[in-house]
């Protein structure tokens, strides 16, 4: 709720990549926020092609809910780490998803793999 704008909706193919999710596992968060009656979608009135996903009024209740969660949730981790490990906390992040956004699936010796893995169980 948070990567929805509240005041002009955020175009639904901009939210999966601001999560980091797939768009069809985005699609049945959507579905379910829009029957709980959290958002609405409309046409782009610039480009009838884009749909904007935009807050009712109960979803900007609980965007705000939210915004203030996260911000309470961040001052207690500020808190209590010194910034030193706070910093190191974020390169090792910072490596981990440059690691996961680089990696291929090692299809050249998938069948050693495969055998490996059988070998366990």
């Amino acid at each position: 709720m948070l990567n929805i704008d509240k005041d002009h909706g955020t175009p639904a193919t901009k939210i999966a990549p601001l999560m980091g999710m797939e768009a069809r596992s985005l699609s049945r968060i959507l579905r379910t926020m829009e029957e709980e009656g959290l958002i609405y979608r409309k046409a782009d009135e610039l480009d009838k092609r884009k749909v904007l996903i935009c807050l009712t009024d109960e979803g900007k209740i609980k965007r705000e809910v939210s915004r203030q969660v996260v911000k309470e949730f961040n001052q207690k981790v500020r808190l209590a780490l010194p910034p030193e490990k706070l910093e190191a906390f974020f390169e090792v992040i910072e490596t981990i998803s440059e690691v996961v956004e680089g990696y291929k699936l090692p299809t050249e010796h998938l069948e050693e793999l495969k055998e490996e893995a059988l070998a366990h169980l």
